[in-house]
């Protein structure tokens, strides 16, 4: 029963200390997600705009 305890102990000290990053990761991660499709909105709307000038 000891054993077990001071097994919990550990995983619950050591997500509390890789919860932050965890998250922060997660967070960086929607981001990039955001900028990648803002990218790839301006440039269909700028291939766009190129061919309806040149047609």
């Amino acid at each position: 029963m000891n054993a077990a305890m001071n097994y919990l102990t550990v995983l619950v000290v050591f997500l509390l200390l890789a919860a932050p990053s965890l998250y922060g990761m997660a967070h960086d991660r929607k981001i990039d997600r955001q900028l990648r499709r803002a990218r790839q909105d301006a440039e269909s709307a700028s291939h766009q705009a190129r061919f309806t000038t040149v047609a």
